[in-house]
């Protein structure tokens, strides 16, 4: 029967307890190593490293933290009314209809209002950036290694606004 707590090694190296210690250089004798393979695409590093990357993640906290800030100082503001405030959250507004419902709506509102905002400051501020982004690393990898800035030769084709052209 099979051995759930020892799984079978799929390498005689494994095996015998003779694996080479890592990032050393030490390979035992007539082992052949792959050589890695030529690395091909954006050099993502050296996008996360330039100075347009991080002005795109500025601009992305700068919306999603006060927004996640309201939104749960908002929520918690109707789960402590739920445990505490009994005799306001029972009051009847209209008909059946009380001010709990009402919060409770007002919640999946919220949402649905936070995610429409959201959208609409990503399509305006983050989409044009990313665009331009994009642009630059399937064209020309090479301003992102060498520290040059992002820019498109056409900005028309980067997506960009007539504003930032």
């Amino acid at each position: 029967m099979y051995d759930v707590a020892r799984p079978a090694t799929g390498n005689a190296l494994e095996e015998t307890g003779q694996l080479p210690a890592l990032f050393t250089g030490d390979r035992p004798s007539g082992v052949q190593y792959r050589q890695p393979a030529a690395r091909t695409g954006p050099d993502y590093p050296a996008i996360q490293a330039s100075p347009e990357f991080a002005a795109l993640r500025r601009r992305f906290r700068w919306f999603v933290f006060p927004m996640s800030f309201a939104f749960f100082a908002w929520y918690m503001t109707y789960v402590l009314l739920a445990a505490y405030a009994h005799d306001f959250m029972s009051r009847k507004v209209f008909g059946e209809v009380n001010v709990a419902i009402l919060l409770g709506l007002g919640q999946f509102v919220s949402t649905a209002l936070v995610t429409w905002l959201y959208l609409r400051y990503a399509r305006r501020r983050l989409d044009p950036r990313v665009a331009e982004l994009r642009v630059r690393a399937d064209s020309d990898n090479r301003g992102f290694a060498s520290g040059q800035g992002l820019r498109h030769p056409d900005p028309r084709k980067a997506g960009l606004p007539k504003e930032r052209r």
